[in-house]
């Protein structure tokens, strides 16, 4: 056999040798994923399902502000606005006062021929009897200061239950300013109707000269005509109120800003 062709046979097996032992050699195959397992005394599912995404907090809903109620006006003509226009002073001393220096008592200011206290009667009783034109000789008082009602009777002993009222006292105005009033401004001032009410004798006795601030009737719902009469009656007379007196109304009339200032 030639040299040649056993070369070749040779060269066939030599490559049939690495072929063979090329295909024996296998690659292992990979390893499965390991399935995770639960620990020990752990109670979650093999399969733990998805967490939740948060969802963002709300935020609170804000609520309208809320606005306090506007406290209580007064309107121009009232006299809790009069009032606001009074001198606020001190009190002056009482030295020199005497009933006397605002005139003669129950004068007829009015010339109508009738004494102011008769006028004022005949004007705030009910069912009057007179003798003539002018003396009331009795009739029937709802008084405002203690809300009684008072059988009057013209009398030495019984005319005294039935009195008229300086709503502003004349000591306490001669102390706020009267003194320097002339005279005939004082007498004008002790027989205004507007200053003037018809009331239970105790009750006038109780008062005094008292002002607001150191007394009030007993009838709590004739308060602020009260206190509005008496600020009507010090505007007029160009008198100043005390710090304490000035309060005193404003308190008052606090509970009924709208309370007319009465005209003279």
């Amino acid at each position: 056999m030639r040299r040649g062709a056993w070369l070749l046979i040779g060269l066939v097996a030599v490559i049939a040798l690495i072929s063979g032992a090329v295909g024996g050699t296998q690659t292992p195959d990979a390893a499965p994923a390991a399935v995770p397992t639960a620990s020990a005394g752990s109670s979650a599912p093999m399969d733990a399902a998805p967490e939740a995404t948060p969802q963002p907090t709300p935020e609170p809903t804000s609520q309208p502000t809320r606005t306090p109620s506007a406290a209580p006006t007064a309107s121009a003509d009232s006299a809790l606005a009069l009032l606001e226009t009074l001198p606020i002073k001190g009190r002056a001393p009482k030295t020199g006062y005497e009933r006397a220096q605002f005139g003669p008592r129950w004068k007829d200011v009015d010339r109508n021929g009738c004494d102011t206290r008769n006028d004022v009667l005949a004007a705030q009783l009910t069912d009057i009897t007179r003798r003539g034109r002018c003396v009331v000789l009795s009739g029937t008082l709802h008084d405002p200061y203690s809300g009684s009602t008072i059988a009057f009777v013209r009398g030495q002993s019984t005319s005294q239950l039935v009195q008229i009222d300086h709503v502003v006292a004349l000591s306490d105005a001669w102390q706020k300013g009267a003194q320097a009033l002339a005279p005939e401004q004082r007498t004008a001032f002790a027989n205004d109707p507007l200053n003037l009410l018809a009331v239970d004798g105790s009750a006038n006795a109780s008062k005094r000269d008292g002002d607001a601030a150191t007394w009030l009737p007993k009838t709590k719902g004739f308060r602020c005509a009260y206190v509005a009469r008496q600020v009507a009656v010090k505007a007029a007379y160009d008198l100043w109120v005390t710090q304490a007196e000035h309060d005193a109304i404003a308190r008052i009339l606090a509970t009924c800003p709208a309370q007319p200032a009465p005209a003279r």
